[in-house]
Parts: structure tokens; sequence; C-alpha cells
């Protein structure tokens, strides 16, 4: 089995339109898809599952709707937190989330502090995430320990990265049938298989999420062959 899943949770938008409904309502039905991922990592000893949540691109839509974002993390984030705790499930926020609301981030942080003593898996929400603004964070970092003396190694960029402690995710899935990675994990993903899904994230299946790691797997083990 594979030990980090990373997830571009995509097509909630369209889901809605094809529903004839709010967008809203695609945000919340792929909300509830996020609880199938974690049980699918839970049930297959996955120890990492990365979500990408909410990108630093996402700060460009309607301040209303980015409103009901925040609004639909944070009682998302406070309602599964006893479920979390009681499966063992630990909670990161991943990314610059300096650029929410205080209200967000006192969530977050209250989230990540209540879960952080799960053992079984961890679940890293990319919330305020950018990989290339992550990247350069790195290079801010490194740079000023360069100008301290120390040698820059790859051990020390790694360090540097937001997603710090986390392995490199072995699979990426990514649904709404577009194939990009879209500012995703570009450091991380080097050697991932990679899984494109024309099934919308609302409309996500555990037997889809077990074809796709099956499949990394099988590809996984013909490299090594």
């Amino acid at each position: 089995m594979i030990t980090h899943l990373a997830c571009v949770m995509d097509g909630n938008r369209r889901w809605a339109s094809r529903q004839g409904l709010l967008s809203w309502n695609g945000h919340r039905a792929g909300a509830e898809k996020v609880e199938v991922a974690i049980n699918f990592c839970l049930e297959y000893k996955i120890p990492y599952l990365s979500l990408y949540t909410f990108s630093l691109e996402n700060f460009k839509r309607s301040e209303q709707e980015r409103s009901y974002l925040f609004d639909l993390v944070v009682k998302q984030a406070e309602s599964y937190t006893s479920q979390f705790i009681e499966k063992g499930v630990k909670i990161r926020f991943v990314g610059d989330v300096s650029l929410f609301p205080e209200s967000v981030q006192n969530v977050c942080q209250k989230v990540h502090e209540q879960t952080a003593g799960g053992t079984r898996l961890q679940v890293n929400f990319l919330f305020g995430y950018g990989a290339r603004q992550e990247i350069l964070s790195a290079v801010k970092l490194c740079a000023e320990k360069l100008m301290a003396g120390e040698q820059i190694t790859k051990e020390m960029f790694e360090a540097s990265l937001w997603t710090a402690g986390t392995p490199d995710p072995d699979l990426i899935l990514r649904t709404g049938g577009v194939q990009r990675l879209s500012n995703f994990l570009l450091y991380q993903s080097a050697y991932s298989e990679i899984r494109f899904l024309d099934t919308l994230w609302p409309d996500l299946t555990h037997a889809e999420i077990l074809q796709a790691v099956t499949s990394a797997i099988q590809a996984q083990k013909n490299v090594g062959k």
C-alpha cells in the first residue's frame, strides 16, 4: 500500500451547475467527500492524506463565495474534531494561513492542537496554498541561513517547505477531468504517480479511489522490475 495520497478536489462548482444548484451547494457536497477520502486512508492504513482545499488563486473568487468557503471550513472542522480525535486523525493546515480572517486562523490552530495526538492518519488541508509560493518561501528561508553561514543542503530546503515532515506523495489523484497540477505540490511530486479522473469530486466513490491506488501500486512494481 502507499504511504501518502494527495488529492486535487476539482469539480465542485461544475457539479452544482449540472445539478441546477448554486456553487455553494457544490462546495458543501465536496466537503462531504472529504470524509470518504479520510475513511479510505484509515481502512487501508495510508498514514498521510493531503487535500487541496483552498489555493492562493482561489482568493480571486468573489467575496461572497470566499466568505461561504471560509465559513464552511470552520463549521466542518469544528463539527468533525471529536471524530478526528476518536479515530486518531491528526489535522494540519498547510499554507499561508495568515491570509485568512482571524476567526478562521483561530479555528485552524484550535483543531491542530486538539488533534495533535493522532497517530493513525495525518490529514494535511492545503489551505492558502500555492506550490510556487511555497518554493519561494523556502528559498528565502535558506538564503537567510546561508547569510548566517550555514551550508544549503537538500535536507535544509525540504525542511523549509510548508509540507516539512510529510513524505512526498506516492499518488496524486485529480478529479474533474482537468489534466494539470495547478500549482499543487510541484517540488514534492517529482516521482509521484498521477491519476486524472473525469469524475467530479462530489461524485467520487470509494471504488474509484481504490482503483487509482491499485493502479499506482502496480505501476511502482513495474518500475522496480
